[in-house]
């Protein structure tokens, strides 16, 4: 943006008699006066975590299983010259970068979500702390008017 352009929308904002401008806003009447629709609670957050590590530890558990069985047929494959064994060495050899993605995804997923947990329990508790230091002083004004 130009400064002239910013110069003429200042002006423009001015002369519609506000004292302000909004930018990257929606107006105040707009929007049936809702902040958003995103809403979670803790028990959300949690079951996503516990979902993400119970995935985290099956496939980590069971993802491997047939590996060993895989890497020796492929192997009798190509010692009889069959072109298939090549091939069946290149799926495990994706399967398993695969495998290790989707087990870092998760991983990832679950830490951030007991994280996300962690850290919204200390916004609630520095906002409760707030709001009960507010409620103090308020009565401590009230205590002063009614003498």
């Amino acid at each position: 943006m130009a400064w002239d352009e910013w110069e003429q929308l200042k002006a423009d904002a001015g002369s519609r008699g506000s004292s302000r401008m909004q930018l990257n806003g929606v107006p105040g009447g707009e929007g049936g006066g809702q902040q958003g629709d995103l809403r979670v609670d803790q028990q959300d957050l949690a079951a996503v975590g516990d979902s993400a590590f119970k995935l985290f530890t099956d496939l980590g558990r069971y993802g491997r299983d047939a590996w060993s069985s895989s890497q020796a047929a492929a192997k009798d494959l190509k010692a009889q010259e069959f072109e298939l064994g090549g091939a069946l060495d290149v799926v495990q050899g994706r399967w398993e970068k695969s495998l290790t993605s989707l087990l870092d995804a998760c991983a990832h997923i679950s830490n951030h979500m007991d994280f996300t947990k962690k850290a919204h329990a200390g916004d609630e508790y520095y906002i409760a702390s707030t709001v009960s230091s507010i409620a103090t002083l308020d009565e401590g004004f009230d205590e002063g008017t009614k003498r």
